[in-house]
């Protein structure tokens, strides 16, 4: 009885503490399209995060990544904290840009038209 007492407890904190753990991850889909919305595979994809100074000049952070959009004009990531970050998607001499903030356990989506 001792002995089923104990892999009970064991069993008990094991969930509770599998359980407990929450995903953070932020994931994003960036779909890029042309001015008539046709997905523009091969752009360039860059996310970053632009951070005021204590002197109120703004620079780029250290929290950015970059990609490049597949055949469904798509290119994914995941972060590990929520942030808000800027977009910059280029294909030639195009571009276009836009901003997105990353929820914690979430997935979120932003089309960026390259025009």
């Amino acid at each position: 009885m001792k002995l089923f007492t104990t892999i009970l407890a064991f069993a008990i904190i094991l969930g509770v503490s599998t359980s407990c753990q929450k995903n953070t991850d932020c994931k994003l889909t960036i779909t890029t399209v042309d001015s008539s919305g046709n997905y523009l595979s091969g752009a360039s994809v860059k996310l970053y995060a632009n951070v005021k100074t204590s002197s109120g000049a703004t620079v780029e952070a250290d929290l950015k990544a970059e990609g490049i959009s597949d055949g469904g004009g798509s290119s994914v990531y995941t972060f590990k904290l929520p942030a808000i970050l800027d977009i910059k998607a280029t294909l030639g001499n195009k571009s276009g840009v836009g901003i997105i903030k990353l929820e914690e356990g979430k997935t979120v989506e932003k089309t960026v038209t390259v025009k």
